[in-house]
Formats: C-alpha cells, structure tokens, sequence
C-alpha cells in the first residue's frame, strides 16, 4: 500500500487527505478559508477568507491610525494588539458567514450567489439586497446579524472577479455599477451570443472569443457551471476538474478561484483577480463607514470594546444592598473606563430587572450615564415568597448581549422558570458567554429593613436549593457565589476583576473536595488574580523558585488576600515571577478556582468538519459536537504582536475537574495575524463534558499556556438548521431543520423559543427517531404588521433525550426586512441526471431532479410544464443525512396517475410542528403534470419553502420548459436538454479517472516530498 511506512500520526492525516481529494466534489468559488488551499494543493491561493479579513484588518488599523493621528506616539504595534477579543470574534463572524455560502445547500448551488451561468443581473440585485440589508441591521445596532449579511455580500462580491472575464478584459480597477446604481455598466453577453473558444488543456490561454475582451464595448460574460443552468452551445465554462460542464462546447474554462491548473483554467490571473475582489471588498467597507459613521462602524466589529456589562438584578424588596453595590460597581468600572486612553468606546451596558410574576424590559444603551439612570431608577420593591422569574430574565440578557459577554445575576431567590433552563444553555454556548450568580442570605427573617418589604419565610441559603445556577455558571465557566448582605459589596468587586477587555484565564477548575492545582504565567501576562468560591479553610501558593506562602494568614511575599463571605480574591505582588505556580486548597464543600491575568495573547476556537457536499474545506459545527466521532479542532491566537512570534504546538481537553482527557496536535505555524487557524484532527470526541488549554512556546522557548472556560457538552443528536428565511411584516416564515439520532433508537423532546412571541405553536412535542436516523421538522412564525425593519429574533431550537440526559441545540437568528417590492425571479438549480439515450431515442428515457425555491420573499405561486414530451412531478423537499434528494415514487405510477391540482394531505407522522392536517394546509404529494395543463397553485403550501421537482421522458423528446411564478408575478423558464445531459455524463465517465488519477500522483508526490523532509 501506498501508505506503508509512515507513523501513525503521518499516515493517519496524509492517508485521510488523499482518501477526502479522491472523492471531493465540486467547488465554484474563490476557496472558502485556509484548509481549502490544502485539499487543492494551491498553498499560495488567495481564500474567500483571507481576503475578507485582511480587508477588515487593513480598514480598521487605517481608521485607529487616523483618530490618533494627533497623538504624535502613536505606537502601531499596541494599537494592533489592543485591536480586543471581541474584534478578532466580530471579524471571525464575517469570514464564517462568507464560507457558509459555499456550504449552506440553499445557496451553493445557486448561480445567483456566486455569480455563474451569466446570472448577472440577478446577482446584481442580491448583491444590493445584502447591501441594504446590512447597513439597516448597523443602524439598528443589530450588530450580529449585519455581520452576517455582510459576509454574504463579500462572498459574492469577491466571486464576481473570478467568475467572470472583467480581469481579462484588462481592469484595472473595481467594477462600481455591481453596488452604485448610477455608475456605468458594462452589456451582458445574450443567451445565443458565443464567449469562449475550445480549450482542451487544464490551463487556457486566450479562449474567450475577440468580443468579451476587445477595448471598446465589451461584453460581460461569467462561467456556467455543472448541469444547471444547461449550458448554451459556445458559452463558457467555470472549468476545473471539478466542473461537469466543462466538457460542454465549449470546452474548458474561465475561472481564476486558485493557482492551481487542475481547478482554475486561468489560474495565472488568479492573483489579480484577488487584488480587485479585495480592493472591491475594501471599498465596500469604506461605504459602509461613510453611511454608518465611525461610531457605529467600530461597535460593528468590536474594535477595542471592553466586554459588555451585564446585570441581570432581582427588584424585590429585599435587595435593596444588592442593588446599591451593582450601583457603585458600574459607576467605578464607568469611571475607569473614561480615564482610560486604551479605549475610544465604552462599551455596551444591559440591565434586565426581574421579580415575580414580571421580568424586563431590556434596558440597553452605549451610553454610560444612560446606564446610571437606569441603575439609579432601579428600586426594591414587593415580591414575597420567592421563586422569581430569573431565567426568563436571564435569556432576555442573553439574547441581547454581544459574544464573549459576561452576565451577572444578583438576586436571593430560587428560580420560577427552571422549564427555561435548556434554552438559556443553548443561548451560553452559542454566544461564549460566562454567567455569574451572587446570591445573598438575608440573616434578618423580622425587621423594618429601611421600610421595605422582606421576604416571607426566609431560609438560609444552600447550593443544593440554588443548584440550576450553580450548573449554569460552571457551564458557561462562571462562578456561584454564596454570601450575605452585609458582604456583597466586597464580593461585587469581582464585577470590576473580569470585564476588562485584556482578562485572559490561566486556570478554570471545580472541586467538591481538597485540590492541587498548577497554572503558569509567562511574560506576556501581568495583574494575576485568583478567585475562589466556598468555605475555605486553607490555602498554601508556591512560586516558581520555590517560595511558600499560607492563606489565610499575615500578608507574605507573594500575594494580598481579600477575605470575604463566599468569595476570596487573591492578587499576586509584583514583580510576577515567571513559571509554573503551585495551589493547594483545602475547603469545606465545593469549591470553584478561576486564576486571570492581563494579556492581549488569548485564542478562540471552533469544532469543524470536512465540507464533502459541493466545495473542499472546513465547515464549522453548530451546537455541540457529537461524541465519539472524529471532529477538526480550529484554533485561532489573537492579540499577539506582529513583531512576535509564537508557535503553539496542541491543546488539552481538561475534565470536569481539570483532569486531562485527551491531548490534540495542532499543526505547527507561528501565529500572526493574517488569522490562519491552527488545526488538530481529534479520532473521537470525549463522551463527557470537558473544555481547553492551549499551549505553546515563544520565540525564545518560554511556555505559553491559555485555557478556555466554557464546559463543552458533548451529546449524540445534533440538529442541523436547512433554512433561515427572512421576516417580513404581516407574513408567515417557515423555518427547516433535521433532527439527527446518532445513537439508538429513542424518544426525543422538541422545543422551540423565540424572543418576541413570533412562534405559531411553540409547544414542546415528542418525537420518536430510530437509531442513526432522522427527521425534518419546521416552525413557522408569524410576523405581526407593528414589527420594525431591522428588529433581530432569536429563535432556539432544543431537542432532549428522554432517558438520558443528552440534548443538542441550534440558535437561529432571524431578521425582519422592511416589505419591498419583489422583483428576483424563481429559480431552479439541478440535484441529479439520469440519461440513458441510446442512438435509437424509442429505447431510453432521461432523467432529471430539480428543485425550486423563490429568491424573493413573496413565494412561489405556481409551476408549468410548458414543453416536452414526459411527465413533471412535484412533491416536498425531503433530507437525508443533510442531502436533498427526491421521494420514491414507484415506477408504474409515474405514467398512470395524472393530478393537476393539490389534494389536502394527512400528516401521518407522529408530532408535527403546526401540522398540515390540524390547520388544512395543503401538502405535495406525487402531483403530476404533462404539456400543456394549466398552471397548477401551489402558493398555498409553499409558504416559502422549495418545491422538488422530477422530469422523466422518452429520449425522443430530448426538450423540456418549466415554468416558475412566484406570487409577485416573476417568471422564470427552466431549460432541461437530453441531448446536453448525455454528453455531460458520457464525458465525466471518459475523463474522470484521468483527472482523478493525476489529481492523486500530484498529491502523493507532495506528500511523499513533505514525509521526506519532515524526517530530514
């Protein structure tokens, strides 16, 4: 074998990336992100994600550099790594949303998206969509979900340069009509209208016909790709090895997405195409800052914002000193932040009150002193007999915080609304955010209390009556803090220890008994804090060289302990000696141990996996991952300095209690900021909850080590979101999604929320799944007539396991568009062919699936069959394991049953979100059209969702129409050819393995070239 001789760590990942080239399917774009480069084997290839980030990262410091331009020591460099954590997740967010398009099956097939087949027109008006979409979501400081409409607007964008012949036309600069309306346009190439020449190599060199290149009106062609749209005789092809349709006439190819010949025919323009498509996504951001203002552009990307300030404050009448001392925390850490120089922007500031039976409003502002008011207009009044509604006012916090947030909750009463508990973890994961409880004991069951009113039957608190906040905090790598009235404004001083925009952790563990633990502080960090929460008895620090310090006790040499009930904050003394640290513990009960530091150096990270369904690279996982399956870890370094350098070599998944689980190799490249990831291939995901440390060394072999905190949950379901349309007022959306079963066969429970009521039928149902199996389900929401353009909803999806504690999640973010006129067509895109036409048409049929779906918001209306000689059917999207494939029908019916018009359907299955049986909806089943029948309405069941469709036919009737309307009135005319389709898979079967073949010796001789090497 091929693959003998190699360790096992060279063989395991060299082998898998030879097995994942053989069988990678098509890509038609720019590569997604960095991993791409790798499985095309252009290493010097320009990546969708490469250029959007150095996009953001060049506008950004020009902006930094410009508003310090009067502060004459100005210091690039600190301005680089103060760019704040918060920056490198907000830009993390636009590179993901651009990849996506390439991944998501509603968009990477779709020429629209990506600029191919000629489809200028309607990418065109999708760009602009995108545009206009996120300059209202900016505006709304909606900063999430503009983040992500920009990132789709970049993907697009970026592809246009590529895609098209406007680099071989000679440009020299970007093409402005695409976004400005009023700049001029260049003419589109007409359907019957010739644009490339014969090209027969993998590299061609001056294919495009006289007409798409000459200097004086030019026309505008881009590349067709695959099977659908068919291509026209002497249209270009996207081309590649990839490409189906390349060896349509005419043959070849006009795409510049790499450097390598084997992908791109104009390869040797790929580097110019990639200066334009950044150059384009530049200008697109200097737009977006003159249209937003600079304010508003910075808190888009987060640039050097401190972390939110989160209070989540219980009003009953008996808080009255825990409100005074949130008080006088925010207005110190309001303070500090104005002397501040690090910072141009304060922040954003949330408080979420709540009592029972009431909780809210948000009260979110950028404005500090706005936030002292709200805080000063805060006052304890009523409640009695606890529960209160903390966690609804929790997931109200959540929602509407920023990434990377840390939340407190000061409140003395048990939750109301543990029902929501699923829901507010979904929401922790997704946004990385930590949760903090100070929960006080109020020692005087009888008194005036300063007028106030007193809870009734009070009792002493204990973990176990608070244990659903213990758990949350331990999951999202908080802290539960048990203490009294008389010391919370000495333990609120934790507030001002962690929402500092340098905080980085060095250490994260919990214990129910005495502990040892180790942490180590290198060069980069200063200010080291411990924290530790419970009854502590003793405590003994050693330092690097040896020294030994008790606590409690008289101050020593290596730190100041502040003692207070529940909460011991320990600081380091300067000077920081620089190693490992030694911490013994000893404590009655539990106990939670967090040591942070200042440090710009931190790192982000993401589960990911192999994107096998249309372009090579690495997906990003939704939700938890699944246990036991082989999963990519992605880790991202930010904050260090250019003029440094930093290898990081693998991290440690850490157990529960800081156990260590399993060790993952990272591939070895320094860390600069061009923020390529580092990646490690992890066999099998440990099946119990675990989080991260980081390691590596510096340039000079000092050890560098950082430690998420956030306990990732692993799980065997998983739910896979298919579409997130947009909302619009006075109308219904569907949403779709799959539950996968990854385990045996069993019962689920599913639950759907959303932040502003929208659901139709937000009832939990129960589902029964087999063993490695799935199922589709959606929810529709109903978008009232009072909701304002720009509003963001967040929809959660939860599904439970009934017999074990194993559950998934996904967090959908939905946003309602201002109702504009709809002027995008239908469109219909080719999932797969069957043709078997021999020379004599009376002996073979040919086969196509579509599906159809309307890019607009008004729907689809109705579909018509307007040519051919065989039979359309239509029926409902289906998955399978996350692929769209069409309904068996048995064959004897396709030809016998003739039903032009929809038939009201039972719902068979068993729970069914807003089911078709229970509200008469109208579902497709088998529906059957033949030429000529009149348009047949479906406007009544799509409501948005895609239509499959399957058109069968004798060879001798070698044409087909279909007709598309939405209900605004837009057509589109779908041509499907036997002849083309035959010719299509005639060439693949000839040319396939020739291209597969070469493919593989290229990449094993490279392989093999790098084995050698390594081993020198």
């Amino acid at each position: 074998m091929m693959c003998e001789g190699m360790s096992s760590w060279t063989l395991t990942h060299q082998c898998v990336l030879v097995l994942f080239i053989y069988c990678m399917p098509i890509c038609q774009a720019f590569l997604p992100n960095f991993w791409s480069r790798v499985l095309t084997l252009s290493w010097d290839s320009y990546t969708h994600q490469y250029m959007t980030e150095q996009a953001i990262m060049n506008i950004t410091m020009e902006t930094l550099s410009r508003m310090m331009e009067l502060q004459h020591d100005v210091d690039i460099e600190e301005l680089y790594t103060g760019l704040g954590r918060g920056f490198w997740h907000a830009m993390g967010e636009v590179a993901s949303a651009n990849a996506e398009m390439d991944f998501l099956s509603s968009t990477c097939s779709d020429p629209v998206y990506h600029f191919d087949s000629e489809r200028v027109e309607g990418a065109t008006q999708m760009l602009r969509e995108f545009w206009g979409r996120t300059v209202l979501l900016t505006e709304a400081k909606e900063y999430q979900g503009a983040r992500r409409s920009l990132g789709q607007l970049f993907h697009s964008l970026q592809d246009f340069y590529s895609h098209s012949n406007w680099v071989e036309m000679g440009q020299q600069t970007v093409y402005l009509h695409l976004l400005h309306p009023e700049e001029p346009s260049v003419p589109v190439a007409s359907e019957d209208t010739p644009t490339c020449a014969e090209c027969y190599r993998f590299s061609c060199y001056s294919n495009l016909l006289e007409e798409m290149i000459r200097q004086t009106e030019p026309l505008l062609t881009t590349g067709y790709f695959n099977t659908y749209p068919v291509k026209p005789p002497g249209k270009c092809s996207h081309g590649g090895i990839l490409d189906s349709s390349r060896h349509q006439g005419a043959e070849g190819g006009i795409n510049k997405d790499s450097t390598s010949p084997l992908f791109s025919p104009h390869h040797y323009l790929h580097k110019e195409a990639a200066h334009l498509a950044t150059t384009a996504t530049l200008r697109v951001l200097q737009d977006l800052h003159d249209e937003v203002g600079l304010k508003s552009f910075l808190r888009l990307f987060s640039v050097q914002q401190p972390p939110a300030l989160v209070f989540v404050m219980d009003t009953t009448g008996s808080m009255f000193e825990e409100i005074t001392a949130a008080r006088l925390r925010a207005l110190s850490i309001i303070q500090a932040r104005e002397k501040s120089q690090r910072t141009s922007l304060p922040g954003t500031f949330i408080l979420v009150p709540f009592h029972d039976p009431g909780f809210g409003p948000v009260m979110e502002t950028d404005d500090p002193h706005q936030f002292m008011q709200y805080m000063e207009d805060l006052t304890a009044l009523g409640g009695g007999d606890e529960p209160e509604m903390c966690l609804s006012a929790l997931q109200l916090a959540l929602t509407h915080s920023p990434p990377l947030s840390e939340i407190f909750v000061f409140t003395d009463a048990s939750p109301k609304d543990r029902h929501l508990q699923s829901a507010v973890q979904a929401l922790i994961l997704e946004k990385q955010t930590k949760v903090n409880f100070l929960l006080t004991e109020d020692l005087r069951l009888t008194g005036r209390g300063r007028g106030m009113r007193k809870r009734k039957r009070r009792e002493s608190l204990s973990p176990g009556r608070f244990s659903l906040y213990s758990s949350l905090s331990s999951l999202s790598g908080g802290m539960t803090i048990f203490t009294t009235k008389k010391d919370i404004r000495n333990v609120s001083a934790i507030v001002e220890d962690t929402t500092t925009s340098s905080k980085v952790t060095l250490l994260h563990t919990e214990s129910e008994s005495d502990t040892s633990n180790s942490f180590r502080v290198d060069k980069a960090v200063t200010n080291v804090m411990l924290h530790i929460t419970g009854q502590l008895t003793y405590c003994e620090l050693v330092s690097p060289s040896g020294v030994r310090q008790s606590l409690p006790g008289t101050d020593g040499p290596l730190a100041m302990l502040d003692l207070s009930k529940g909460l011991y904050r320990i600081n380091l003394l300067p000077p920081l000696e620089i190693g490992v640290w030694q911490v013994t513990i000893k404590a009655i009960g539990p106990m939670a141990f967090n040591v942070l530091g200042d440090s710009s150096l931190d790192f982000l990270y993401y589960f990911a996996r192999e994107a096998n369904e249309t372009h090579p690279g690495l997906r990003k996982m939704e939700g938890s991952p699944i246990a036991g399956v082989p999963v990519f870890l992605v880790v991202a370094v930010t904050g260090m300095s250019p003029n440094e350098e930093a290898s990081f070599s693998h991290a440690i998944l850490l157990g529960p209690h800081g156990e260590s689980l399993q060790k993952v190799l990272l591939n070895s490249s320094s860390s600069h900021w061009s923020g390529e990831e580092l990646v490690g291939y992890m066999d099998s995901v440990p099946v119990i909850p675990f989080n991260m440390r980081l390691s590596g060394k510096d340039r000079r072999g000092n050890l560098l080590e950082r430690v998420s905190t956030e306990m990732i949950q692993p799980t065997h379901v998983q739910i896979q979101v298919h579409s997130a349309p947009q909302l619009l007022p006075s109308h219904s959306s569907t949403v779709l999604f799959e539950i996968f079963n990854h385990g045996p066969s069993r019962y689920f429970s599913l639950s759907a929320k959303d932040d502003h009521g929208y659901l139709s039928h937000p009832d939990q149902q129960r589902l029964f799944i087999g063993a490695r199996g799935s199922m589709k389900r959606e929810v529709e929401l109903r978008t009232p007539h009072t909701a304002q353009a720009g509003t963001a909803i967040t929809l959660t999806l939860i599904v439970q396991a009934e017999d074990l504690p194993d559950s998934n999640y996904a967090v959908v973010h939905l946003t309602v568009i201002p109702e504009e006129p709809d002027k995008m067509p239908p469109a219909c895109s080719s999932l797969h062919v069957e043709s078997s036409c021999p020379s004599l048409c009376s002996q073979g049929h040919w086969k196509v699936s579509l599906v159809a779906k309307d890019r607009g918001h008004s729907g689809l209306a109705s579909i018509q069959l307007a040519q051919g000689e065989g039979t359309l059917i239509l029926s409902e999207v289906t998955m399978q394991r996350g692929k769209e494939h069409f309904p068996q029908i048995p064959e004897e019916n396709t030809g016998a049953v003739h039903l032009p018009l929809l038939q009201p359907q039972k719902d068979t299955s068993e729970q069914h979100f807003g089911t078709e049986a229970e509200h008469g909806r109208q579902r497709l089943d088998g529906v059957q059209l033949l030429k000529w029948d009149r348009p047949v309405n479906i406007s009544e069941w799509t409501k948005g969702k895609p239509v499959m469709m399957r058109y069968s036919s004798g060879c001798c009737g070698p044409h087909a129409e279909i007709v598309l309307w939405d209900r605004a009135g837009n057509m589109r005319r779908c041509h499907l050819k036997a002849s083309q389709q035959r010719a299509l898979r005639e060439n693949n079967r000839a040319h396939s393995g020739v291209s597969t073949s070469r493919l593989l010796l290229m990449l094993w001789g490279h392989l093999t070239w790098s084995t050698i090497y390594d081993h020198r």
